[in-house]
């Protein structure tokens, strides 16, 4: 299910190749004292683009058809930048690959974990083609993530934190600085939107619903795989480990176990919202509403909104799951189970904590811009922003 939406998704893409990104010039929007004015770095979710990705220039992922967001945000007075990490890979290799591109260096993906995954150690060389110009504890940056790129800053805050034991008792000296720790004020704070911090029951459902013809669940990521590679931008890895790939992640034991392992830093402020689009039936159940909601989601929502069962390691999705976006259950999306959080209040954000909006209504494109119900949403962004500017 979920990667026929996602080869959907870019078949429709494919149409709108002469799209004009013209942006009508507007008052810039920035606040006129802002405490800070930080980097932004947005990043893609599951199968997603930016700004090293060709088709980025023909559909931009942030904006979609309403026009690029990232150049209406740098009018506004924003710093903005849209980065571009493996659209099938893991959250471990997609927090490898943004760390290099905005460090300016090589991928290092880890010798412990690329040998236990099947993969080379090294990646692409950013020196030349660096995202952004500075980034220390001076120049700290603001990361916001859609979908799964929620978990790939996550993840990226937790390894500039706390390093990697694995890593530094593999490599010694040798250790990428990615994996030593120590730079947790290099970022600012966490924006997720839509991400599916505990997985998604949409991967269950596939998963149960391929039974007859995937008898293992080694069978089913590959068969899942087959569905997404062909409209991804790089190829699988023929060695590489079914673990080390974002459907992993994004099922619900692979995010619960990811979880364990990705702390909420003391001194990162962290933000989440999440999305619904739906309406509670009779029976309790939960179904899209069509006229809002892009048409690819509704069969997908209209069964995440009635699932009942358990996940393959044992994990119970009973009616509190059934509130969705179309593709991510609105109550994975709040905030990381177990994680320190709070319903946000302007008048007291706090680091360390997930400061939780109120669900919004709109399906999982609603904050990229939706596909073919194209929605303006740069006041929500320039709201955000400012937001994290005025902190104090």
């Amino acid at each position: 299910m979920l990667g026929k939406i996602i080869a959907f998704i870019m078949a429709i893409l494919a149409l709108f190749s002469s799209l004009s990104q013209a942006i009508s010039p507007e008052e810039p929007s920035l606040m006129e004292e802002p405490v800070t004015n930080y980097t932004y770095v947005f990043v893609h979710g599951l199968s997603g683009w930016g700004s090293y990705d060709i088709q980025n220039t023909v559909v931009p992922y942030w904006g979609m058809l309403g026009g690029d967001l990232m150049k209406y945000l740098n009018k506004q007075g924003f710093h903005c930048y849209s980065a571009s990490v493996d659209p099938i890979g893991s959250a471990w290799d997609r927090a490898c690959e943004l760390y290099a591109q905005l460090s300016g260096t090589r991928v290092d993906y880890g010798k412990e974990h690329s040998e236990r995954c099947g993969h080379d150690r090294y990646g692409k060389d950013y020196s030349r083609i660096r995202l952004i110009k500075e980034w220390d504890e001076e120049n700290k940056i603001n990361l916001l993530g859609h979908s799964f790129g929620g978990a790939t800053v996550r993840l990226l805050a937790e390894l500039m934190a706390n390093g990697s034991a694995a890593e530094r008792a593999a490599t010694g000296e040798d250790t990428s600085p990615l994996f030593t720790g120590g730079k947790a004020d290099w970022i600012y704070s966490i924006t997720t939107l839509a991400a599916p911090h505990n997985g998604t029951s949409s991967l269950t459902i596939d998963a149960k619903q391929t039974t007859s013809t995937a008898e293992t669940p080694k069978q089913y990521v590959e068969g899942m795989m087959t569905q997404v590679i062909p409209v991804a931008t790089r190829d699988p890895m023929p060695d590489k480990d079914i673990s080390d790939y974002a459907q992993h992640d994004l099922s619900v034991d692979g995010a619960l176990a990811l979880n364990e392992t990705i702390s909420t830093v003391p001194g990162i402020y962290y933000f989440s919202y999440a999305c619904y689009c739906c309406v509670q039936n009779e029976d309790g159940t939960y179904s899209p509403v069509e006229k809002d909601m892009e048409s690819l989601f509704h069969r997908s929502s209209d069964l995440m909104g009635a699932f009942l069962g358990k996940t393959e390691g044992g994990y119970e999705l009973d009616e509190s799951w059934w509130m969705n976006d179309g593709l991510v259950n609105t109550i994975s999306a709040r905030y990381p189970f177990d994680a320190p959080h709070t319903d946000f209040d302007e008048d007291d954000i706090r680091p360390g904590v997930w400061n939780v909006f109120p669900d919004l209504y709109g399906d999982h494109m609603y904050l990229q811009g939706e596909l073919m119900k194209t929605k303006d949403i740069k006041p929500f962004y320039v709201d955000q922003l400012n937001l994290i500017n005025g902190i104090h």
